[in-house]
């Protein structure tokens, strides 16, 4: 049953409801015995807890679910990377407003980037730089 046709989150998730969805996503579609099963032991949850956590994610469109004899198959609606770039989006807007380079700044600083980390992110600003070149100018 999804309810989420353009695979936007339309909220965020919660720590718990993170940690639910990154079963999910490594594991593919489960039931919830089996995410209640992989989840780490310090999460410590009852299994109805985690039924709890499967419904709100079912409810905020994050997931789906097929019902197969007694029980229900769950599987996710948004991929990690959508759902992340919503989360940081959401970050950026509460804590910088539209100003990101600073918030950018402060990862970069925070990290402990490794040589391939920090060719990556040099690609992509270079690639960044590229798209704003190559756009059409306001006003022309």
């Amino acid at each position: 049953m999804t309810n989420n046709a353009s695979n936007e989150p339309v909220q965020s998730l919660s720590g718990a409801e993170w940690e639910v969805m990154k079963v999910i996503w490594e594991r593919g579609p489960s039931a919830a015995r089996d995410v209640y099963a992989a989840l780490p032991e310090e999460v410590n949850w009852a299994s109805k807890t985690v039924k709890t956590l499967l419904s709100r994610l079912v409810a905020k469109g994050a997931l789906d679910y097929e019902q197969i004899g007694n029980s229900y198959l769950y599987r996710a609606v948004v991929e990690r990377s959508q759902m992340t770039r919503h989360e940081v989006r959401g970050v950026l807007g509460r804590v910088m407003g539209a100003a990101v380079s600073p918030v950018l700044a402060n990862f970069i600083e925070e990290a402990e980037l490794s040589d391939k980390e920090i060719g990556q992110l040099k690609k992509l600003l270079d690639s960044k730089r590229r798209e704003l070149r190559a756009a059409p100018k306001k006003g022309k």
